[in-house]
């Protein structure tokens, strides 16, 4: 019963995607964002709690580690034969996450320090860089201060009112934090491989947020929609390669953001749907469940330390 109590969080994530992916079309992009990010970090937490107890149980079985853990009783768990290949299993799973996100974290900072080390080097005009560079391309670019670097290309692709609603899109994404969710959704995804959907829509909501945004700063929504249209069909045929953690106006689904801005904006009352309830519920519940399968081998941990009839 307890190792299956443990099975649920590793299973929920499976559940999240189906959900995540309509959010957007019935959230305002904001509330989506936190919502699909804050849930994706529960059910990360909850997979890497569970996995973590799961490898736990096991270790436990074997004579070494529990006369480590003070063991003077055998511990109540399934048979060995259950319990020790899934805890190799966890086990196994743990460490192949944590290298992958090593492997990413080590990823991205270098590339986020070339790319700053080459806004640089460049003269700023208040937060906007400008690269001289034959490839169309505009990105946000965190850190202190903000950086808005933008090519040469891309400037000439797009006229002076596009720019401005680029510019305003590109500041957005500073203004709100966004690379911030980008990064958590890339954490949770390298937790469980159910959340690799889940962080392609957070992606996708911190567009969308900031093309309303940028709406909203330029008083046009088809203005923004062409900029971005324009600056995508520019940067399409171009071979870009920026840190994921930068995010830009030519990433995405971009005809399905076009679409949206050319339709009206979604209001706030609609911001707790019942797709966003369900998605929090489900992390929710995999926290639970993975807090309530820990504090069970916790108490038959201290069950076989001799501890309970002390």
């Amino acid at each position: 019963m307890r190792t299956a109590l443990l099975l649920i969080p590793l299973l929920l994530p499976w559940a999240a995607p189906a959900p995540a992916r309509r959010i957007l079309d019935r959230c305002a992009p904001v509330a989506a964002l936190w919502t699909l990010t804050v849930s994706a970090l529960l059910l990360a937490a909850g997979t890497v709690a569970a996995l973590g107890t799961l490898a736990l149980t096991g270790l436990l079985r074997i004579p070494a580690f529990a006369a480590l853990g003070e063991l003077v009783h055998p511990l109540h768990t399934p048979p060995a034969g259950l319990v020790l290949p899934l805890a190799a299993l966890a086990s196994g799973l743990l460490t192949l996450a944590a290298l992958a996100l090593v492997r990413t974290v080590l990823r991205q900072a270098a590339g986020l320090r070339a790319a700053r080390s080459e806004a640089g080097r460049r003269p700023a005009a208040g937060d906007l860089c400008v690269v001289d560079s034959a490839r169309p391309d505009a990105y946000a670019l965190p850190g202190r201060p903000h950086r808005i670097v933008v090519t040469t290309a891309m400037l000439r692709s797009l006229d002076a009112r596009e720019r401005e609603a680029l510019f305003a899109h590109e500041r957005a994404h500073n203004a709100g934090g966004h690379h911030y969710f980008l990064a958590a959704a890339e954490l949770a995804a390298r937790c469980h491989p159910a959340l690799r959907p889940v962080r392609e829509v957070v992606r996708l909501a911190a567009e969308r947020a900031a093309d309303e945004a940028a709406a909203t700063a330029v008083g046009d929504r088809r203005l923004t929609a062409r900029a971005i249209a324009r600056a995508a069909l520019a940067a399409h045929e171009a071979e870009i390669s920026r840190p994921a953690m930068t995010p830009a106006a030519t990433t995405g689904p971009v005809p399905r953001r076009v679409a949206a801005l050319l339709s009206p904006a979604v209001r706030t009352p609609r911001a707790m749907s019942w797709i966003a309830v369900l998605l929090a519920a489900c992390a929710l519940l995999s926290c639970a469940t993975a807090v309530a399968g820990a504090l069970h081998v916790h108490q038959d941990i201290e069950v076989a330390q001799g501890e309970a009839g002390r």
